[in-house]
């Protein structure tokens, strides 16, 4: 059915454009016939219109030329309207059979309407069993929000009541007092660990109780009486407990720091104490301080007195000076003293007090030391007793800094509140002791200990003791000055003729600047100081200038030159034993030894070779002078020198060498001084041999019996001291 409308469609569309073109061919483009069934389809054309152009004409009649339906028909040569006629025939009869089949489907088409109006009514119910549903959702959802707003409400609730009943508990916890706390702190020794514990418990809650209470609790009064009975009662056993241990330093033979370390374990008791009762906590601490303080007096005191027993019985006076005269005469049964010893002046072993394995050595015992009859110098017992304060002294600032709960200037307060009786005792004693010390290296040694200790404090972080070493230092300085000041001075007033009889031996007051200057160094070298150093060099002034007066009264120079070489060599090596090789004494010393000695060399071939010395000194001038024709005149100088010189140079160098060997008591450096001599007497010879070798003395003819220097240097070798 659908092809055959199709069919028709396209049968009058061609119909009507044959109909079109019979017109045009039989009326032209304007005319109309009585066969025309359709008018002209002229689209759009507009004839009125001033654009109309008849060439659009042209091109809608060419398109419908080539449609397949048109160009088939004229090929063909059919008559359109007859053909028209038949299609519209064949139109009638399908719609006439599409009729008949419509007839015959009307069951059908009325059953398909049934079910479609069935199907609308069900559909209806469902549109409105759909809406109902819509509306108990929307109602559904208002009701959802209802309840998620009571749930935010319930639960903003909860969170306010979780909130008060954690506040509410904590203030309940706060301030019941359970029967375990009342038990402990009545009945429990407060010994017992669970004493302590509950007391930390009583002390929580009583602040727990203040803090409430200045919120406005009213809860709090109910259980105020029973907290204060209970504080009370806590106060008066922790009171009675540390009272107990102070009292127990008391005792004789008590070794105080026993029950220190066990009142460290309770010092949770004091701060109770200062939180709870301060008039009790300030008893203690009072009574603390008032029998520490007696015990550490009376222990130093103690100590000290009997450490001072122990000290050498000989000790250094106002006239133990360096240049005071060693005339003293002693007595058959008198007993060796330390100024016989030069001990004085001589650091020897008494440097080890500064070593780090002495200087923290265990305290001397005074009666053990009696008992087996040992003396020791004033560093050794000043050592023993600062060590021993030391040590108490860290220990008692840390003792108080914990159990007291205290730092910074309180600390600082506290422990010389407790140590101060003892510090300013100690101090006495120094000052009075200072007062008629005379032993410079003892007061030296004293300092350098105190500044060891001071670092050794500072690394313990117990800064309580620096004031005292500051005083201390005060004290020891000033006096270690004025003893080098009078060492220098009895130096410089010396008279070398009032020293009596003189040799070139080195002299015993060099002697002592020497073994002094060098005990100095070598402990100054440890933690320098410049004062000391410009002390010292004062010194070493005063001891050259005295060398000098001395070398002044012997008549002769070379005795001069024996004697200060003599001491600067013995000076020189004093001082090399203990200071460094590049100190300024070492240096010094060294210089005005090498030039003395090479004085000396010079002085001592002089006698027996002065001849050629003063000849080859002419010689070489007149050469540099350009004057060597004036050595023609000395042939017979040159000739005596040359036959002397080989006469005598052997008898000569042997006495030189005992002459040496007998004036410097140091082997070494006569050896020295020996090989200086024969080394600048070879050098002297081979001048000779040069000045000799000038055309005016070449053809002398006692060159003949001058010796090879090659065999001089053999000669001479056999003269060179072995030790």
């Amino acid at each position: 059915m659908a092809a055959a409308a199709t069919m028709a469609a396209a049968a009058r569309e061609l119909v009507l454009r044959a109909g079109t073109s019979d017109m045009e061919e039989e009326e032209g483009p304007l005319g109309g016939g009585p066969g025309l069934q359709e008018p002209l389809q002229l689209g759009e054309l507009d004839i009125t219109s001033n654009e109309f152009i008849l060439d659009e004409v042209d091109v809608h009649i060419q398109a419908n030329l080539e449609d397949e339906l048109v160009k088939e028909a004229l090929k063909t040569g059919v008559d359109l309207r007859h053909y028209s006629k038949q299609v519209e025939l064949e139109l009638q009869q399908i719609e006439q059979k599409s009729i008949r089949d419509y007839i015959q489907e009307s069951e059908n088409i009325a059953s398909l309407h049934n079910q479609i109006t069935a199907c609308d009514a069900v559909l209806e119910r469902m549109e409105q069993m759909l809406g109902a549903f819509q509306s108990d959702l929307s109602s559904i959802s208002s009701e959802i929000r209802t309840l998620q707003e009571q749930s935010g409400a319930m639960n903003i609730r909860l969170r306010n009541r979780q909130a008060v009943r954690g506040k509410l508990g904590e203030l309940v916890d706060g301030l019941v007092v359970p029967s375990a706390l009342v038990t402990a702190i009545l009945e429990a020794p407060v010994t017992e660990p669970r004493f302590l514990e509950q007391l930390q418990e009583l002390d929580a809650k009583a602040a727990a109780v203040r803090e409430q209470e200045a919120r406005g609790t009213a809860a709090c009064a109910d259980v105020r009486g029973v907290l204060d009975r209970l504080r009370v009662k806590a106060v008066t056993k922790i009171r009675e407990f540390i009272l107990q241990k102070i009292y127990s330093f008391r005792k004789p033979m008590t070794n105080y720091q026993i029950p220190q370390t066990a009142l460290l374990k309770y010092r949770f008791f004091y701060q109770f104490l200062l939180g709870n009762e301060r008039a009790t906590a300030k008893e203690i601490r009072d009574e603390y301080v008032e029998t520490l303080s007696k015990i550490y007096l009376s222990y130093y005191r103690s100590y000290l007195g009997r450490l001072m027993k122990v000290q050498y019985e000989e000790v250094a006076e106002k006239d133990d000076l360096m240049g005071v005269e060693d005339t003293a005469k002693k007595g058959f049964f008198s007993k060796p003293s330390l100024r016989s010893r030069n001990t004085i002046f001589t650091l020897g072993t008494r440097g080890s007090v500064i070593s780090p394995t002495e200087l923290e050595a265990p305290i001397l015992v005074p009666h053990t030391a009696q008992r087996g009859e040992q003396r020791y110098p004033f560093e050794a017992l000043f050592r023993s007793q600062h060590y021993a304060l030391l040590d108490n002294s860290c220990r008692e600032y840390l003792f108080i800094c914990e159990f007291f709960v205290v730092s910074g200037p309180a600390a600082h307060d506290l422990f010389h509140a407790v140590m101060g009786r003892t510090l300013n005792m100690t101090l006495k004693h120094l000052e009075s002791y200072l007062a008629d010390c005379y032993d410079a290296i003892a007061v030296f040694l004293c300092i350098h200990i105190v500044l060891r200790f001071r670092n050794i404090a500072a690394k313990r972080d117990v800064p309580a003791l620096d004031r005292y070493w500051e005083q201390v230092l005060a004290l020891l300085w000033p006096r270690f000055e004025l003893i080098l000041e009078m060492n220098v001075q009895s130096v410089r007033s010396t008279d070398p003729q009032r020293l009596g009889g003189l040799d070139t031996r080195p002299h015993y007051i060099t002697r002592r600047y020497a073994e002094f200057s060098s005990a100095l160094v070598s402990i100054n070298q440890t933690i320098p100081n410049e004062r000391t150093m410009q002390l010292l060099g004062q010194l070493q002034v005063e001891v050259e200038n005295f060398v000098l007066r001395v070398a002044a009264e012997f008549s002769s120079r070379k005795e001069q030159l024996v004697f200060l070489i003599n001491n600067y060599d013995m000076m020189l090596g004093v001082l090399m034993e203990r200071a460094a090789d590049d100190s300024k004494e070492v240096e010094s010393f060294q210089q005005l030894l090498n030039a003395r000695t090479q004085e000396f060399i010079e002085e001592l071939l002089s006698p027996p070779f002065g001849g050629l010395v003063a000849f080859v000194k002419e010689a070489e001038a007149l050469i540099e002078r350009g004057q060597a024709e004036r050595l023609r005149g000395e042939e017979a100088r040159v000739t005596q020198l040359i036959r002397g010189f080989g006469s005598s140079w052997k008898s000569s160098v042997e006495a030189l060498s005992q002459d040496v060997m007998r004036s410097f008591t140091n082997f070494r450096n006569g050896t020295s001084i020996i090989q200086g001599a024969l080394t600048q007497l070879i050098q002297l010879y081979h001048r000779f041999h040069r000045v000799l070798s000038q055309p005016q003395l070449r053809a002398l003819p006692a060159r003949a019996e001058l010796i090879n220097i090659h065999h001089l240097m053999v000669e001479l070798k056999k003269h060179k001291p072995n030790f």
